[in-house]
């Protein structure tokens, strides 16, 4: 069922819409831009460098669900994400996100275009389970709010140098759980007012 009504509904769209997406968040490498402010001939030192894998991904991906009122769950996702995958990770994750976010009953949910989130497969068990979709704009990540939520949460990550990707996935956790909802509102709150006709 999708829902294409609520761009002009500012209100709506912050207070009853989960909005998710995918990240994917290395181990060792560059999540985001790195600056370092040193010493002549300290360049080499530990602190001023980055550790980088060779061989291997060293990476995990995540998937993540939130509103303007908090954070909902994260889930690492296993191997690669196919359309089954995707709607375990629904099954799991969904309304037990719309419940801690105290959303209500009348909910439009939020995610991209991405071929496996919109395969018969996925569209059979969001029918079947009501949950309306708010339509997309096809290729318009800089739309999307999570966008930018994901981008905070590397940025958070990146300090700790966790050294396994048991303790990225834990640090991952910890710190998306710590996104206030003030960040978050403004966040969902950027997006919403560039659809509104009033």
């Amino acid at each position: 069922m999708v829902c294409n009504c609520t761009w002009g509904q500012r209100s709506y769209f912050l207070e009853k819409c989960p909005l998710a997406c995918q990240t994917k968040i290395e181990l060792f490498g560059h999540n985001d831009h790195h600056y370092v402010w040193r010493k002549k001939g300290e360049a080499c030192k530990p602190k001023n460098t980055i550790p980088t894998v060779k061989h291997g991904d060293g990476s995990i991906m995540l998937w993540g669900c939130f509103s303007a009122g908090g954070t909902g769950a994260i889930h690492k996702i296993d191997g690669n994400m196919r359309e089954e995958n995707y709607v375990d990770i629904l099954k799991q994750h969904l309304k037990t996100s719309v419940r801690k976010l105290k959303l209500g009953r009348k909910w439009v949910f939020q995610m991209d275009n991405d071929p496996k989130h919109t395969s018969k497969v996925v569209a059979k068990w969001l029918k079947d389970n009501k949950v309306k979709v708010l339509e997309w704009p096809s290729q318009s990540p800089d739309l999307n709010p999570i966008e930018n939520l994901c981008t905070e949460l590397k940025k958070r990550v990146r300090g700790w140098r966790p050294t396994n990707l048991t303790q990225l996935h834990q640090l991952c956790q910890e710190k998306w759980a710590k996104i206030h909802p003030t960040y978050l509102w403004e966040a969902c709150g950027r997006l919403p007012k560039t659809f509104d006709p009033s």
